[in-house]
This record gives C-alpha cells, sequence and structure tokens, in this order.
C-alpha cells in the first residue's frame, strides 16, 4: 500500500512539475528567434534591445545597453495566453514599426519575453528579434551582465 502510495505521489509530483517548468514555444509567428551569437551582432549593429524580466532581475543584471520594459504575468503560460491579463508597455518599443528591436528575459522557460515577442509583432513591428534563451543562454555563452 505504502509503495502504491508514494508511486502515486511521485507521478503526481512529476506532472505537477512539468507544467510548472514549460519551456516556451520554439517558434513565433511574425518573430525570429535567435541565438546568442546573433543578438552579439545585432547588438553590435545598434539594434534597440530590451528586458523584460522583472526589475529585481534587471537590477541584478543585465545586457549592457538593455532597456528595462518590465512584462507582468497575470495570464497562463501558454501559446494562446490571454493579453488581457498580462501588463506591459509595448508603447515603449519604437513608434517606427519598421525599427527592428531584439527582446529578451530569463531563459527558455520564461514566458514573459515570448509573450512580449508575441504583443510586439501583433502591435506591428516589422522585425522582431526574440533571444529565446535569454540572459541564462547569455551567460552560459561566456558573456557578462552588466
Amino acid at each position: 500500500m505504502l509503495k502504491r502510495i508514494l508511486a502515486l505521489f511521485f507521478m503526481s509530483f512529476l506532472a505537477a512539475t512539468s507544467s510548472i517548468a514549460a519551456e516556451t514555444p520554439s517558434t513565433v509567428p511574425g518573430v525570429e528567434i535567435i541565438d546568442v551569437a546573433k543578438a552579439k551582432d545585432l547588438i553590435a549593429k545598434g539594434i534597440k534591445y530590451y528586458d523584460v524580466r522583472v526589475p529585481s532581475d534587471f537590477a541584478e543584471g543585465t545586457i549592457k545597453g538593455a532597456v528595462s520594459i518590465p512584462y507582468t504575468n497575470g495570464s497562463t503560460n501558454a501559446p494562446d495566453f490571454d493579453a488581457s491579463k498580462d501588463k506591459w508597455a509595448v508603447e515603449k518599443l519604437p513608434a517606427d514599426k519598421a525599427t527592428p528591436i531584439l527582446i529578451f528575459g530569463n531563459g527558455p522557460s520564461g514566458w514573459r519575453h515570448y509573450k512580449a515577442s508575441v504583443l510586439a509583432a501583433k502591435a506591428g513591428h516589422k522585425t522582431v528579434y526574440w533571444l529565446r534563451v535569454g540572459v541564462d543562454g547569455w551567460k552560459a555563452a561566456g558573456n557578462k551582465l552588466d
């Protein structure tokens, strides 16, 4: 009986943690997902780039020169999220929607930067790059945060 209870507990734990740590989609219509090397190249060429993490994460360190536009997550972490439950100042992005932008957050399981990328594209921004690996991938590639 104890083995059965433990097995049920373990299966419930796995199901719960897998939904919490679910990675963001690997494709986004109207958004180009880029790696760290491409992000570094775009930054060197002067692209405007935005950190959508919470202010405390931004204060602990970000990619040098990034602008903070925190995303407040109130919707479910799913591709079909309800943006009306979230808060993000998309109007702080360049008024010229032809201006390329780069958006990043924590890492592949961070839904804020996925959602911000989706909303930027839906707002009409023509060239949206998403550093899906975020600051986690940036640091893993040997880069420092500012």
